[in-house]
Parts: structure tokens; C-alpha cells; sequence
């Protein structure tokens, strides 16, 4: 997909009023400003700007351009970052793009290689990254079409202040647990982990009511807590309450799954609370199998929530990219992605959290083409218009590439027949996206197919970074 440029005559055409999809995008923040989204940005009229009253009666006060339920406020970009950065944080995921590709350099390699071990340029990384990112997805979310807008739900913060380990060591179910007998403690960890995800649901709730408060058609979810991340989360606590004879690595991969699987159950409410919406979500990036690995929300089953897998244009799964045959519902085109960040920039990213919003500005489409359709028929037409590929058996529900132009063309078609009907006539006349000739295979991973570890060890050689967590 190419930038749009915007014109008088495109201006005037958005006035007249086209049917126009609203997606909600849950995430780090959107540059509102930015010239490749100030035309598609849905501000809330319903409000006045900066008069510190609540004008709707929705509980939000000046939320003009969304809400941070990060930090409770109505700043959906925090500005004062964008002279924080230098030009080596774009040119990491510049490098990133081309090592995915098979076409990096000896120098790139180097130049990666030294930056991944300098751990302060790494933790700036890290920052650089939320701060982009909402930015990002939002750009991905609307480009190509004029009629589809954008507005921030900002749940990730730029920087995260507090460990989750920290505040879990000061509750005092956790001082109990390590005084506790080992049956009981194990009882008491899990009981804790257990309060720990109902928390974070609290504020899936508000963001799923906000989310049907402002109608979105679609919400857009790049963001998760995978069973790798939930380890990284655990550890620390897990070797205060353990001493080290009682520890033992299964035990606390058993607590990881069980913790993101209470995560998972807990979620379903940001579903819930807006049904009118349909959710996609980031299958994550850790190269592991959903379906044995739980990532949350990517796990949520429901009609209203589509969970996608990262490939590499039409060719490959991409090595980074989390699957599942049962979990995850269908790929998109994650690697190598151009779009918005804050500052007036583009830039190229890589991940599901790009693949994601392929999805969510292709269901945006499907909405504008047909107004009437419910989240469950969009996401039929969706899953139902893929391109079948043999590497995607068994790793995702569709087995297939999203296709847009048959997707479209179905959609078009639902407006007076069946969705059944519907996707028939559309595989019938629309021909699978022409495939590129596949990038050559990078040393040592295996891009054709490799196991999960050699997946593992090529996210960790390209630099990919995990999905936002709103849990640290």
C-alpha cells in the first residue's frame, strides 16, 4: 500500500459525507497531527476542547482526540518526546526489515549486532518504540482509504515507571505466600496470580464500554501478554516466594501459562462490553504455537475478535510470528511495513502489531462497503476470502493470507446476497494475490521452515521487539 496524498478535491469529497468506518486503536498513542492521519483522525465534536467539563456526560472529560487510561487523562500523545530520539532508533528497524528479508548487509550485521548489546541504546529502544507504535498501527489502520478514521485509546505508557514485580512484592498475599507450607504456597501463588489478571480486566472493562461508547466499528489490539513475557514477569517474584530447592523450571512455565490463561478469561469482557465492534488483535512475537502458549488478548474466542498471524508478503510465515490452528484465525503482511510516527515521519516496522492493523483497515473497508454488516459477517468475510497457502496448514484457523481486493468485492456483493454467497462468488472472480519471488533464506534460520527455537533465535537475530505489554 502506497502513502495517499491528500488534495482540496479529496477534502471536499470527505465533507459531502461518505459512509465512514470508525476503528478505535488501543495502544501506546496516535500523533493526532501527524499529515498522513490528520484527515482520517476522528475528533469527538461531542466535546469542547480543553474547557475541563465533560460536555457529553460520558465520563471523560475533553476527550477531543480519545483517552489515556494509562495515565487517566485525555493526553493521547505526549509531545516533549520528540526530540528524545536520534536518527540510529530508525535505522535499527530500517536494519531490522532487511536482516527478516535475507538482504542485510556485513555492515548492518555489525551495526546490529553492537547495538543490541549496548543495553542503554536497547532500553531507549524500548521507549522509542512505544512511542512510535500507536502512531504506527494507527497509519496502517486508514492508509488507501479516505472514508475510514482513527481515534486513540491510549493503554500502553511511553515509559513504564514501576516494575510489576516491585508492586507484586509489596501485596500482602504475596508476603504471606512466602511464608506459606509449599501445597499451601502454591495455592496462595496461584490465587494471586489470579487477582493480579482480574485487576488488569478492570481496565478492559472501561476501555471496552469507552470503545462501544464511541461506536467504533473496529478496535484495533496490538498489544499482549504472551507466556514468554509472563515468565520474564514471574521469575522475579517466583525466586522470592520459592527458595531455590523448591524451584523448578516447569513448574514455573506452569504458572506463566496459567497466569496469561487467567488473562485470557478475564479479557473476554473488553469483547463483551462492545459488541457492536469488531476486535483484532496480535497473535505476539515470541514464535511460539498460541494453541500451546497462551497470548492474551490474542487468545479471546469470540465472533467479534479476530486474532492474526504475521507473514512475510505472501511468501512465508514470518519467523517472529506467533500461530495456533485453533488460536489464531488467519496472516497479513507484517514485515517491512511503511507507515506513520509522531514528528512528521514514515518509517518501516515489523511485527503482528503491523500485521494487526492490515486486518483492521481491511474490516474498516468491508464496514464502508456495506454499513450493515454486524462484526460477526465481517470477520466471516474476512476468514472466508483468504488466500490458501500450504505453509499456513495447521498454523492458522484460515490457513491463508488476508486477500483485500476479494475481500472488498465480497463485501460489495453481501449488500444483497448471502455471506455465503457472498465469499463464493467473490473466490469465484477475484485471483489470489500475485506472489513476489520468495526473499532468500537468512543463514541459520531457516526461513522455509524452522522449529520453534530456531524461530525464537531468528525474532532474537532480526531484533524484533515483543508485543507493548500492558503488564510489566
Amino acid at each position: 500500500m502506497k502513502p495517499f496524498m491528500y488534495t482540496a478535491a479529496v477534502a471536499a469529497l470527505l465533507v459531502q459525507g461518505a459512509q465512514a468506518s470508525s476503528i478505535a486503536i488501543i495502544d501506546s498513542g496516535i500523533d493526532y497531527q501527524h499529515p498522513f492521519l490528520v484527515m482520517n483522525y476522528l475528533k469527538n465534536d461531542a466535546e469542547k476542547a480543553e474547557n475541563k467539563v465533560d460536555d457529553e456526560k460520558n465520563g471523560y472529560v475533553d476527550d477531543v482526540y480519545g483517552w489515556n487510561f494509562a495515565e487517566s487523562n485525555n493526553q493521547v500523545i505526549d509531545y516533549s518526546y520528540l526530540t528524545r530520539f536520534n536518527a540510529d532508533h530508525r535505522r535499527y528497524f530500517e536494519i531490522q526489515n532487511r536482516t527478516l528479508r535475507g538482504t542485510a548487509t556485513p555492515e548492518d550485521k555489525e551495526w546490529m549486532k553492537a547495538k543490541r548489546g549496548d543495553q542503554a541504546f536497547i532500553k531507549e529502544l524500548g521507549v522509542f518504540g512505544n512511542f512510535t507504535h500507536g502512531s504506527h498501527v494507527a497509519g496502517i489502520s486508514v492508509r488507501d482509504h479516505l472514508e475510514s478514521r482513527v481515534f486513540a485509546i491510549k493503554l500502553i505508557p511511553t515509559e513504564v515507571k514501576l516494575p510489576f514485580s516491585t508492586m507484586v512484592a509489596k501485596t500482602p498475599l504475596f508476603q504471606s505466600s512466602i511464608a506459606a507450607a509449599s501445597g499451601l504456597k502454591d495455592m496462595l501463588f496461584e490465587f494471586g496470580l489470579q487477582l493480579l489478571a482480574k485487576q488488569q480486566a478492570k481496565i478492559f472493562k472501561q476501555i471496552g464500554e469507552y470503545v462501544a461508547v464511541r461506536k467504533a466499528d473496529v478496535a484495533n489490539g496490538s498489544f499482549g501478554t504472551s507466556t514468554t513475557a509472563a515468565l520474564t514477569i514471574i521469575k522475579p517474584i517466583y525466586e522470592l516466594a520459592y527458595k531455590e530447592d523448591e524451584r523448578s523450571e516447569a513448574q514455573m512455565m506452569d504458572f506463566a501459562k496459567f497466569f496469561v490463561s487467567r488473562i485470557v478469561t478475564e479479557s473476554q469482557v473488553l469483547v463483551d462490553s462492545s459488541p457492536n465492534t469488531l476486535f483484532v488483535f496480535a497473535a505476539g512475537n515470541d514464535g511460539t504455537d498460541n494453541d500451546a502458549l497462551p497470548t492474551s488478548p490474542a487468545n479471546i474466542r469470540a465472533d467479534n475478535a479476530i486474532s492474526v498471524a504475521a507473514s512475510l508478503d505472501y511468501g512465508s510465515l514470518a519467523v517472529f510470528s506467533n500461530y495456533g490452528r485453533q488460536m489464531v484465525d488467519v496472516a497479513a503482511p507484517g514485515v517491512g511495513i511503511e507507515s506513520s510516527i509522531p514528528g512528521n515521519h514514515m518509517m518501516v516496522m515489523s511485527g503482528t502489531s503491523q500485521a494487526a492493523p492490515y486486518v483492521a483497515n481491511l474490516a474498516g473497508e468491508i464496514k464502508n462497503l456495506n454499513p450493515n454488516l454486524t462484526p460477526a459477517e465481517v470477520k466471516r468475510l474476512i476468514v472466508g476470502t483468504v488466500d490458501a497457502k500450504t505453509w499456513l496448514k495447521n498454523k492458522v484457523k484460515a490457513e491463508g493470507v488476508v486477500n483485500a481486493e476479494r475481500a472488498y468485492f465480497a463485501a460489495k456483493v453481501s449488500v444483497k446476497e448471502s455471506i455465503q454467497r457472498s465469499i463464493e462468488q467473490a473466490r469465484a472472480q477475484v485471483a489470489d494475490v500475485l506472489v513476489a519471488p520468495a526473499p532468500a533464506p537468512v543463514p541459520g534460520i531457516g526461513i522455509g521452515g524452522p522449529s520453534v527455537l530456531s524461530r525464537k533465535r531468528a525474532a532474537q537475530e532480526a531484533g524484533v521487539l515483543p508485543l507493548p505489554n500492558p503488564i510489566r
